[in-house]
């Protein structure tokens, strides 16, 4: 789910970027590739994945 999110970040980033979109000092394509790479980071780390480690029991 978090590398979908960052995904989606990254290309609204690209959009910005490429279309030259003139946006304010919160929304500009560095920010959002920056909360994009956390988002990546926070993912890789593997928080967020629903997975979970159990003990076995016997």
């Amino acid at each position: 789910m978090l590398a979908i999110i960052s995904a989606v970040l990254f290309f609204i980033a690209f959009l910005i970027n490429a279309a030259e979109i003139s946006t304010n000092d919160t929304f500009t394509s560095t920010n959002l590739m920056l909360l994009g790479l956390a988002v990546l980071a926070l993912h890789v780390a593997g928080i967020g994945s629903g997975w979970s480690v159990r003990g076995r029991r016997r």
